[in-house]
């Protein structure tokens, strides 16, 4: 990877499930631990868990990376901060005069996985856009238990706070497809009434317009459900972390998503291969207040079998983030920083 300066968006994922192996981060990564700050390695190593603790790391690293080569200055000078509250606030870069530089990144991690976005405006250009992230994992909670107790439409009230009515209804009985177990592919529009079931271990059958029939468990219905939830879960996040906002902003139930579509999966990841990248989708709605917003452009990436990354991308005339580039801890980012 060239260490020449970033200029425009900048999409980033590392994936640290096999990285740093052992029980404790402070043993199995000591030498990486001394690339960051005190106040970065603090953090770091407050993690219990070393799965919690390699993904602190990682995005630490890729924030020091994306500054470091956006703003071309040595990974020792990189100072970050945060806009706003100084805990919950955006985290931001700071130049040497005090003030903020006019770059926009934001990182998002989950599962294992995470992910940078970044905004570097070209030299001499002064447009200002923000940028947000976020992972979701879907089969990574146990959701089941209390949809089998329950049904997936008392699940989905759960998030009233964060959803509004429209999304809910959306989420409860609309479906973009199954897939069989033989691998094939019904559309949500040839299911009937059968989206309206919130079970799952119930028998359906469906007759399509060619006049086949075909019969199918509803667990592969509510995992459909399960897959398009997240995908309105992840739009969610990523919109409200352009300006560093969290799932408390009272506005939240007023912003709205239309036109939802889950993207199809790609396969695992197995043995010496990478997990493939599924289908890619930017054609969302965003609705706040009840008006559209036209100058934010989202997409939401799928990886492998249920991760999903969004993107928000804010005033570049909408303009979508590219895709991700997965980088080598050693090569691409060890190698810059040492």
């Amino acid at each position: 990877m060239a260490t020449s300066d970033l200029q425009g968006l900048t999409c980033w994922l590392i994936d640290t499930r096999s990285l740093w192996p052992g029980q404790h981060i402070k043993d199995a990564a000591s030498d990486v631990l001394q690339l960051l700050s005190n106040n970065e390695r603090v953090a770091v190593l407050r993690k219990m868990f070393i799965a919690d603790a390699r993904m602190s790391l990682a995005s630490a690293m890729l924030k020091r990376l994306y500054v470091s080569r956006a703003l071309s200055i040595p990974w020792k000078d990189v100072n970050i901060a945060r806009k706003g509250d100084p805990k919950h606030g955006k985290p931001c870069a700071v130049l040497p005069d005090g003030s903020f530089a006019k770059i926009d990144f934001n990182i998002s991690h989950q599962a294992g996985l995470v992910s940078l976005v970044g905004w570097n405006p070209s030299s001499g250009q002064s447009q200002s856009a923000l940028v947000g992230a976020d992972i979701v994992c879907v089969n990574e909670r146990d959701d089941y238990r209390t949809i089998d107790q329950e049904g997936f439409d008392a699940w989905i009230d759960i998030y009233e706070d964060i959803f509004s009515e429209s999304e809910r209804w959306d989420m409860k009985y609309n479906v973009d497809y199954i897939t069989l177990l033989d691998g094939r592919i019904i559309q949500g529009g040839n299911l009937g009434r059968a989206d309206r079931c919130v079970q799952r271990n119930k028998d359906l059958a469906v007759t399509l317009p060619t006049g086949e029939t075909h019969l199918f468990n509803s667990d592969l219905l509510i995992d459909a459900k399960l897959r398009r939830f997240y995908s309105f879960f992840c739009y969610k996040e990523a919109y409200i972390k352009l300006a560093g906002e969290a799932l408390l902003a009272p506005w939240l139930k007023e912003l709205e998503f239309q036109n939802v579509r889950s993207p199809k999966p790609g396969t695992v990841a197995r043995c010496s291969t990478h997990g493939t990248w599924g289908e890619k989708v930017s054609d969302v709605e965003v609705v706040l207040h009840g008006s559209k917003v036209d100058d934010v452009k989202m997409t939401l990436q799928a990886f492998e079998e249920n991760f999903m990354l969004a993107t928000a991308v804010q005033g570049l005339q909408d303009l979508e983030a590219p895709p991700f580039t997965k980088l080598d801890l050693e090569n691409d980012v060890l190698a810059f920083a040492r």
